[in-house]
Order: structure tokens, then sequence, then C-alpha cells
């Protein structure tokens, strides 16, 4: 019988973090990270502080464990993102660009609540290091597919890490003026226009193509 209703407790278990993970974000992104509480996490979920507190001792590594979802998911979208590269006819820089920006899709909720996130970490050392250690893990699972892209069109990058920091820095730039200006297409070309360029200065044209 114990073994039995095992799986059961385990199933409820995933669904209870779940719930929760998602009424962080939407109250995070409403309330503001700082504003934010447990009470109202829990009320927005249908649960209790002692539901929250089975799962997470506090708002800070209820964040983490909901960027270490997304960027789960980033990763799958990078890995479905390439092998559209691997299918379609690409020839040029730009076209991979287009393509793998597809798995960075801008969500302004979560900017404004990772933002916010970013911010709080930067007052407090031992958080600014788990961001730090995070964003490297995220660049590392990352970087080898937009190599692997840039190969299929007979391209090679002499110095990966410096290639992943400066998109990093491209995304975030332009992550705030895109959302700002939703509705303008000459915004958004922009972004893949530096990604472009960006791209192809931290590269070099190899003889040979994947």
């Amino acid at each position: 019988m114990g073994s039995a209703s095992e799986p059961r407790v385990t199933k409820r278990r995933v669904e209870t973090r779940q719930r929760l993970l998602e009424a962080a974000l939407a109250v995070f992104a409403e309330q503001g990270f700082g504003r934010s509480t447990v009470e109202q996490v829990c009320s927005h979920a249908g649960y209790t502080r002692g539901a929250f507190y089975s799962n997470f001792s506090t708002l800070d590594e209820l964040f983490l464990a909901m960027w270490e979802q997304r960027s789960a998911e980033q990763i799958d979208r990078m890995r479905t993102a390439f092998e559209a590269v691997e299918r379609a006819s690409v020839h040029e820089v730009g076209s991979v660009v287009a393509h793998l920006l597809q798995a960075v899709p801008l969500d302004e909720e979560w900017y404004r609540v990772s933002a916010e996130f970013t911010a709080h970490a930067l007052r407090n050392p031992d958080l600014r290091r788990v961001i730090v250690d995070r964003e490297r893990a995220i660049a590392a699972a990352s970087t080898p597919f937009v190599l692997a892209a840039l190969a299929r069109v007979g391209r090679t990058v002499p110095d990966p890490d410096a290639l992943a920091q400066a998109l990093v820095a491209v995304h975030d730039g332009t992550a705030l003026q895109c959302l700002s200006e939703p509705d303008n297409p000459a915004v958004w070309q922009r972004r893949i226009d530096l990604f472009t360029h960006v791209v192809t200065a931290y590269s070099n044209e190899s003889r040979e193509r994947s």
C-alpha cells in the first residue's frame, strides 16, 4: 500500500511546486519582486504557507527555481532552433541568427521580474555569485548550438566565451528597446541586425562548412 501511494504523493508535490512557480511569476510581475510576499504567492496559488515552505525556504529560492526551469526550456528551444538550421538551406549569418533568436523570445512579464531580481541580487554577495554561476551554466549549455549553427555557414569562433558574453549584452539591451516599442518593426529589425553584426565580428570564415 505504501509503495503504491508514493507516485500519487510525488505527483501532487510536483503539481504544488509548479503552481507556486506560476503564481510567483504573476505576483512578482504585478507587485514587483521587492514588494511581494509569501502570503501573496500562496493566495494566488490557492495554498497555505505550509505548502510554500514545504517546497521553498525563501522567495529568493523560489525565483532561482523559476529561473532554472525557464533556462531549461530555453536550452530545449535552442536545440529545436539548431535542428531547424540543419533542415533549412541556410547560407549566411543573418539566417542563422534569425533561427536562433526564436529560442529567446521576449517576454515582458519575465523581463520585469528578472530585471528586478538582478538588481536585488547585486546587493547580496551570495546571490550575486549564484547569478554569475547560473549565467555561465546557461551560456555553456547554449553556446555549442550557436557554434554548430555557425559552422554550417562556414564560420568559426576563436573565443566562444567572448561571443557568449557579447550576445547576452546585445540581448539585454535590445530587449528593453523592443519591449518599450513592441509595435515598431524597425526596432525589432535592428535587434536582428545588431545580433548579426556581433556574431560576424566575433567569428571568422573557415574553409569548410558542416
